[in-house]
């Protein structure tokens, strides 16, 4: 008797034991209570009711990612393309989770394949390659107001890779190529029109720079000239103040002196005689000189013999 006794102790101390469940952080357990929705345990220490509660679903609170394989999706303008998805969300609800939906990722796989036909389907091919945010936006919004009834949030939508024919991926390339070919045409123009410009500038600025400074040579010249001018004409002046000067001196000396008419008409001798190395070829003697003109060209030849 005493040993079936501590058998059934043993027994119900490892039941108990067994029905201590401990929840880790981030996880919420669904517990039903005879096959009904009883409670959800969060963190922490709970208790089991043997054989009357069982945790229906273990849920991970965390943010989750589902990447899926590329789905073939057609545009507005029929061109059939690749695009492949990667989902972002987290679980907010336990109980909506466990008992909203069956098989949850899969329902929200085939909610996401379905939700980029649709959107896909109204863009055209180009609008669906430069579009990138305006689609993660729209399926985002789509996908978590559709998971709200199963308690999961949608927090982000990405499209990884967007996969065209290859026919129409040759014909992208070879007009990316064509427009790089263009854009570098167009650059090598600006280039050398500024380059053109520059040059321009520069014959200008120099031609500029030269005739000013032929301006300023001239001007210099002009000055150089002028000031020359000036100097010739202040010894000009001044030289003939001295003769004049001289004269007057020596006129004032012969007057001092009394001179008789023969000095005077010697004097006039000598000044007919400078008239004669001029430039004039007839020369009028007056009469009162001739006499003493023979006479001075008697003395010459007298003294030259």
């Amino acid at each position: 008797m005493m040993l079936i006794i501590v058998i059934l102790v043993v027994l119900a101390f490892i039941i108990v034991i067994a029905n201590i469940t401990v929840v880790q952080q981030s996880r919420a357990y669904v517990i039903e209570r005879l096959g009904a929705f009883h409670s959800v345990w969060g963190v922490g220490l709970h208790f089991k009711i043997p054989f009357i509660d069982r945790v229906a679903r273990k849920v991970s609170m965390k943010e989750q990612v589902l990447d899926y394989p590329p789905q073939p999706v057609i545009t507005k303008d029929n061109v059939t393309m690749q695009i492949d998805t990667v989902v972002y969300f987290q679980i907010t609800d336990p109980k909506l989770y466990a008992y909203g939906v069956e098989q949850p990722m899969a329902a929200m796989e085939t909610l996401t394949a379905t939700t980029l036909r649709n959107i896909i389907g109204d863009l055209e091919l180009d609008q669906t390659l430069t579009s990138r945010d305006v689609v993660n936006t729209k399926m985002r919004a789509i996908l978590d107001e559709a998971t709200d009834p199963w308690g999961i949030k949608v927090n982000r939508v990405e499209l990884k890779n967007i996969l065209p024919p290859a026919d129409i991926q040759s014909s992208m390339e070879k007009q990316m190529k064509a427009e790089r070919d263009r854009r570098q045409a167009i650059l090598q123009a600006e280039g050398q029109k500024k380059s053109a410009i520059l040059i321009a500038e520069g014959e200008r600025e120099s031609a500029i720079l030269r005739a000013d400074a032929e301006k300023q040579a001239a001007i210099l010249r002009a000055e150089a000239e002028k000031q020359s001018a000036i100097l010739r004409a202040d010894g000009e002046a001044q030289a003939i103040l001295t003769v004049q000067k001289a004269l007057a001196d020596s006129l004032e000396l012969l007057n001092e002196k009394a001179p008789n008419d023969q000095v005077i008409k010697l004097k006039s001798i000598e000044a007919m005689q400078k008239v004669a190395d001029g430039q004039a070829t007839k020369i009028i003697i007056p009469s009162e000189m001739q006499g003493l003109v023979g006479m001075a060209s008697g003395i010459l030849e007298a003294v030259k013999k």
